[in-house]
């Protein structure tokens, strides 16, 4: 998750990653960062993110995507 977390904070620094939930309802995540997100999350946990697995549900907080990764990393 610290990973995770030092990934959102170059993207955000002035974000608490660690208590928002709102971050696609709320566009603090625009599509240029979620592409930006997507790759380092692809680099660093070797996990591919389909463009179907990109909903709020699995981007809106950081457990949200850490989720999203454990899970993709199991199969």
């Amino acid at each position: 998750m610290d990973e995770l977390l030092e990934i959102l904070e170059d993207l955000h620094p002035d974000v608490d990653f660690e208590s928002c939930d709102t971050l696609m309802d709320d566009k603090i995540l625009d599509d240029f960062d979620i592409s930006s997100l997507i790759s380092a999350i692809n680099d660093t946990f070797d996990v591919a993110i389909s463009a179907d697995e990109i909903t709020p549900e699995n981007f809106n907080s950081a457990e949200a995507i850490y989720d999203l990764i454990e899970r993709l990393s199991e199969e």
